[in-house]
């Protein structure tokens, strides 16, 4: 199935009940992945990694650091995006395709590469800023990446940071960010709630 990108975002919903027993086969995994790696990122730091639960025994330990939220074991699975700190000290293998590729010069990589590393090397604050700003990107990306193929999804901040990264493992410099349950749809989710008028929300200057 796929869908414009415009039917996308107003179909979308945030789906809090799921058809239980419906698991996510390794294929499909990866394609969601693969297209929420697509969304930007500064400098092209591609600064997340994608921690998937999709066991039960997985969900179970999730919904655990997730103060027992039922979504997380009921979807098929569910996706911890992580934004990573430090990331500037990976920019030149980052880079490294596109300069490869042809259209971006070796000098405006190492440009670049100086930069990030002169704005980011020991400032902590703004490595968490762009890991957050980053996770969040790719977790929409992901999100309409699953409406796109008929799957519903809810994007969930409710969890303990420091249980989810005991549990699965991750490094010192892996922020859980956010948890994206993804499965599908059972009976009795509501419709995309009103959002305010754009009058209330734009100004055109």
């Amino acid at each position: 199935m796929t869908i414009s990108v415009q039917a996308a975002i107003t179909s979308r919903v945030s789906i809090n009940t799921f058809q239980p027993n419906r698991p996510l086969d390794d294929a499909t995994i990866a394609s969601l992945v693969d297209l929420a790696t697509k969304a930007p990122s500064a400098y092209n730091l591609q600064n997340w990694r994608f921690v998937v639960a999709r066991s039960q025994e997985a969900k179970a330990r999730l919904e655990s650091s997730a103060y027992g939220q039922k979504k997380i074991t009921a979807a098929s699975a569910a996706f911890v995006i992580c934004g990573t700190l430090e990331a500037h000290t990976q920019l030149a293998s980052a880079l490294a395709p596109s300069v490869k590729a042809g259209f971006m010069p070796a000098l405006m990589a190492d440009a670049w590469q100086s930069q990030a590393y002169r704005s980011h090397e020991g400032n902590d604050e703004l490595q968490r800023d762009e890991a957050v700003r980053s996770a969040s990107l790719a977790a929409m990306t992901l999100m309409l990446a699953a409406q796109g193929m008929g799957l519903g999804s809810c994007a969930m901040s409710g969890f303990d940071a420091g249980q989810v990264a005991q549990e699965f493992g991750l490094a010192s410099t892996e922020l859980p960010v956010l948890i994206v349950v993804i499965g599908y749809p059972d009976q009795g989710n509501w419709p995309q709630k009103p959002r305010r008028p754009v009058s209330e929300v734009l100004t055109i200057v």
